[in-house]
């Protein structure tokens, strides 16, 4: 279809703005992704898009004209961890530490990292993950190797300097065929739009009120677990596990970040074995968040 529909459809404002059907959706993104259509039209259908706002069908829609591009390999056992590609600001990661926690359960983390992405500035993934070594259980996925259509993108939306729809939904791919996913939520209106969209792509599907907009704990926060048409809400405080972690507010370099991860204090530690204890628990592991923190001591 000609692009300036859909253009057309973000772009006219309240009065003359409509939602895209999920064929369009598919459509639209599939032409942003093979570039038949100019940077200028794709960055104005983003900022559009973001301002309408988007909606759950229409991110379905672009999911699914992802699915045609990724190249996936299956990793058996494993649960994909959703991280938003603008990366961290003011903490370390931890899944480097819980992994080591999980590796003699047979529990393999998924990761997936790109350049970076508008619009926090963060330290990402994949700097993190080119710069220490790995457990056997991490595998980190490139994303300029697996989908190279949408890391060709990255350099439109530095430009556009924005957040868009395309944050939302990058975060989980797939490109594992796990069966467990979590990501981490910032804005609690979020939640339900990440229930319908990735909750039947998985077996079972989490999403944490995590740092940063991670999947990693780092303060008193909530878990939701989708069961079928109802959302299981958990509240998870360190504090209950003893663990008296003082989170960072202050902005934190790669080489702060990587030195907090080679020579963890014992409280990080603690809380690398608490978040150890949520993934356990979403990946069928133990009852609950109690008795996978009894297995991980």
């Amino acid at each position: 279809m000609d692009f300036f529909k859909y253009i057309h459809a973000v772009g006219t404002g309240v009065k003359g703005n409509r939602d895209l059907s999920f064929e369009e959706s598919k459509d639209m993104m599939q032409q942003m992704l093979n570039q038949t259509i100019s940077k200028e039209q794709s960055a104005g259908f983003l900022l559009g898009w973001r301002l309408k706002p988007e909606t759950t069908i229409e991110f379905a829609g672009v999911l699914s004209g992802c699915d045609d591009f990724i190249k996936k390999t299956t990793i058996k056992n494993s649960i994909e961890l959703g991280y938003p590609y603008d990366g961290k600001v003011k903490n370390p990661y931890i899944f480097p530490l819980v992994s080591k926690i999980l590796e003699d359960l047979n529990i393999n983390l998924i990761v997936s990292g790109d350049k970076l992405a508008p619009a926090k500035g963060g330290i990402t993934t994949k700097e993190i993950c080119n710069n220490i070594e790995l457990s056997s259980n991490t595998h980190y996925f490139d994303r300029a190797d697996f989908f190279t259509q949408m890391s060709n993108l990255t350099e439109i939306r530095m430009n556009l300097g924005l957040r868009s729809g395309i944050n939302t939904i990058e975060k989980l791919t797939g490109v594992a065929n796990s069966e467990f996913a979590i990501t981490g939520i910032f804005h609690k209106p979020y939640l339900k739009k990440y229930i319908e969209i990735f909750a039947n792509r998985y077996k079972r599907f989490a999403i944490l009120q995590g740092n940063e907009g991670t999947p990693e704990l780092f303060s008193k926060g909530r878990l939701w677990m989708a069961n079928g048409d109802d959302v299981d809400e958990f509240i998870i405080d360190p504090k209950r596990y003893n663990i008296n972690y003082q989170k960072s507010w202050q902005e934190i370099t790669l080489d702060e970040s990587i030195a907090q991860i080679k020579n963890p204090s014992q409280e990080y530690l603690k809380l690398a074995k608490l978040n150890g204890a949520i993934w356990l628990f979403v990946t069928n592991q133990a009852k609950d968040i109690d008795q996978a923190w009894e297995i991980l001591n």
